[in-house]
């Protein structure tokens, strides 16, 4: 049992190493603008659950985001506050994300993840005209697959108590980058279901079973585009999600999670780089059903507890995570 103690130890300080440096290289810089979002709450497997070796996950994930407040810096803003080229007024994201992993004998798993976007935006666009400003309200509303994320993990201790895994995963650029309105109008590259780029992503976790039936859990995963697409290149990202899992009864469980999130400015001709780029903050408190079967049930109420912006940009008070995994 000291062997196994001093060995989780080993494995979990390179993870907090790797943590603080990559912190102190997002933090100077760091990505979001008119409003697109995926809620930072963590339901990998490993987060949440555990599938044993020869079980396959398929999960099921709706999230509901209503980015209707604009932010500069760490304060809310007024629509307009702030003069601009266009005013963010709201977007309202519902995403459905499908996940399947399998994990096989000696410690490998696979995942494949499909989001389904759909997606509103409005913005007025202040339109320079013979020396006056014409203020036109635009308005994006759209549903289309997003990109797809290839995850492979490898399993360095993998007992009843434990678990310890690396993560290496490519997010593919399934989803489109041209999609318009219904005058025409290609909407923002940071608003489009798909950023064209293919992205390395690199991370792991740490899970251990406490006395008592409860769980903590450490997560992390680091996001960089390899190339840009069209003259745009996404922010890269890092997120880090400590979780802790009180059991209420037998089947009912009460997760809760604190999600760090940083993400990097976006580049080139077709970005905003002056308005994107974010350090969040966010309590996750939620509750798990064991239906019986192998069905899980879940959900999660996400709050920010600190949230900066770089310029002007819209953020949400509050999200929302429901989904049901079936593992077999």
């Amino acid at each position: 049992m000291r062997a196994r103690e001093m060995f989780m130890h080993q494995s979990v300080r390179p993870l907090a190493a790797t943590l603080v440096a990559a912190s102190a290289f997002f933090a100077g810089s760091t990505q979001a603008s008119c409003g697109a979002a995926f809620c930072s709450v963590n339901t990998t497997s490993g987060m949440i659950d555990l599938p044993a070796e020869g079980q396959t996950r398929v999960d099921l994930r709706f999230e509901f985001i209503d980015q209707n407040q604009p932010r500069s810096g760490s304060r809310d803003v007024a629509v307009g506050e702030i003069s601009a080229h266009h005013d963010e007024v709201r977007t309202i994201n519902r995403n459905l994300l499908a996940t399947v992993d399998h994990v096989f004998v000696g410690g490998w798993q696979l995942g494949l993840t499909l989001p389904v976007v759909d997606r509103s935006h409005t913005h007025i666009h202040n339109h320079h005209h013979e020396g006056a400003v014409l203020h036109l309200n635009d308005h994006w509303d759209f549903t289309e697959i997003g990109d797809l994320r290839v995850d492979v993990l490898r399993a360095l201790v993998r007992d009843h108590h434990q678990q310890v895994a690396v993560r290496l995963g490519v997010k593919l650029p399934t989803g489109s980058t041209t999609v318009t309105n219904d005058d025409g109008d290609e909407a923002e590259r940071s608003l489009q279901p798909g950023s064209g780029t293919t992205d390395l992503v690199l991370g792991g976790y740490w899970r251990r079973v406490l006395q008592g039936g409860g769980a903590a859990s450490i997560g992390m995963a680091a996001q960089f585009a390899t190339g840009e697409h069209d003259d745009y290149r996404p922010g890269h990202r890092l997120q880090f999600d400590l979780g802790y899992e009180h059991p209420l009864t037998p089947r009912l469980t009460l997760p809760v999670q604190l999600n760090v999130l940083l993400k990097a400015r976006d580049q080139g001709e077709e970005a905003e780089p002056e308005d994107s780029g974010l350090q969040t903050i966010a309590l996750s408190p939620g509750l798990s059903f064991e239906a019986g079967g192998g069905l899980r049930l879940y959900g999660f109420y996400q709050r920010p507890l600190y949230q900066h912006v770089h310029g002007v940009q819209l953020t949400a008070h509050w999200s929302a995570v429901l989904g049901a995994s079936y593992t077999f």
